[in-house]
């Protein structure tokens, strides 16, 4: 683990020390699930054809993601459709599908010819009680006999009590426990943060408690509607669960599910943790999702944005101008082409100085100005104009301005 790797990140040196690592119990492998053509897809609005899962699909075992949560085939015969054509693709992902806790939804998920199901039963007492009008009693009843005869047909089980993370730490013991006392098998149990409503410290504590009290492995399944979803799942991870739950683009429903580039970034980058995705991929990746999905990815999004890497202001873009050179890393956290980005790009407006003018020169051909007098004309030209427009100035406004002045 390092702060710093030569052409790809440099980050503080105060993440790798001793005093802040010594707690950490990551897994030694960390699997990703993505869950795009399911919970993303659950996003309002958003409506991925058969094609559509086929194409996202293909990308996500490129990018290297473990596991892909491919549908719903309870929802349409065309999600079903769509899950077995991409379990005939031979991907390197393990294919699952999402189920309710009913017998019905395993025989049409083995038909499908996934590896493995998501069984879905709530997990907290007011979802229970309030959203299923259900008690205890019958839904361990459900969920054992859901898990147990997915698993009789040879599918991996993942269970997932949804809301989890506003239940009492003992009901959802008591739940889990109760299906496995009664004939119910799931090999892991997500941990599942509809509402977005974890705290870091509060998901660590969790997983540690359903690691010591139930004994199953643990996966993260985390929403974005405090904007916490990037650390509450590392803090989970941080405390033992060994998979994590992801969209591409952190798309899904409310305000989204925890986005997988930051997080495998992240990871990387700030802990030393390789999870095997391929970051060069994930621009591509993030692209195609956008396109198929309809909804267009914020220019300044952590990663896959496409104006993260440049500058305005003449501060900074007088630091890149003296230290491109020498190493680019002085000026960001992790190197543009690791995630297959392009060179950082020097805008022009009202906040530039005379760097920006050299390298916005220096971009289009032009000559330099030597003339210090002239710099000033053309930056008060410049910052009258981006006032005017209020925004950076094209390449043909700048050009025009350059030569009225030069």
């Amino acid at each position: 683990m390092s702060y710093k790797e030569e052409g790809k990140w440099w980050v503080s040196p105060a993440n790798f020390l001793d005093e802040v690592t010594k707690n950490f119990d990551f897994p030694e492998k960390i699997e990703i699930l993505d869950t795009t053509l399911r919970d993303g897809e659950q996003e309002p609005g958003i409506i991925f054809t058969k094609e559509d899962k086929i194409e996202i699909a293909k990308k996500l075992d490129a990018a290297g993601v473990h596991r892909i949560e491919a549908g719903c085939p309870m929802t349409s015969e065309e999600d079903a459709n769509a899950i077995r054509a991409i379990c005939k693709l031979g991907l390197k992902a393990k294919i699952y599908c999402f189920v309710r806790g009913v017998l019905a939804d395993m025989d049409v998920a083995k038909d499908c010819g996934v590896d493995g199901v998501v069984i879905e039963v709530p997990g907290s007492e007011q979802m229970l009680q309030g959203g299923m009008r259900w008690g205890m009693e019958k839904a361990i009843k459900a969920a054992s006999e859901a898990t147990k005869y997915a698993h009789e047909l040879g599918l991996m089980v993942t269970f997932f009590p949804s809301d989890a993370s506003r239940s009492d730490i003992d009901f959802l013991t008591t739940l889990l426990n109760g299906v496995l006392e009664n004939g119910g098998h799931f090999d892991s149990v997500a941990l599942v943060d509809t509402f977005g409503a974890f705290s870091p410290e509060g998901a660590a504590y969790m997983v540690r408690e359903l690691l010591k009290r139930v004994g199953k492995p643990v996966e993260a399944h985390f929403h974005e509607d405090f904007g916490m979803s990037v650390p509450t799942t590392i803090a989970a991870l941080q405390a033992g669960a060994f998979c994590a739950h992801v969209t591409v683009n952190g798309i899904g429903e409310r305000a989204g599910s925890c986005p997988l580039e930051p997080l495998a970034m992240s990871l990387q980058c700030l802990y030393g943790k390789d999870t095997g995705i391929r970051y060069e991929k994930l621009l591509d990746l993030s692209h195609e999702v956008a396109q198929r999905s309809g909804k267009p990815v914020p220019p300044t999004k952590a990663v896959v944005g496409d104006r993260l890497f440049g500058w305005e202001t003449g501060l900074p873009t007088g630091y890149w101008q003296k230290s491109r050179d020498i190493n680019p890393l002085i000026m960001m956290p992790y190197h543009f082409s690791m995630i297959g980005q392009s060179a950082p790009h020097i805008y022009i407006g009202k906040k530039s100085g005379g760097a920006n003018i050299s390298l916005v020169n220096e971009r289009l051909g032009l000559a330099p100005i030597e003339d210090k007098d002239k710099v000033k004309e053309l930056l008060k030209k410049i910052k009258e104009l981006s006032l005017c427009v209020k925004r950076d100035l094209t390449d043909e406004e700048y050009t025009k301005l350059y030569h009225e002045v030069v």
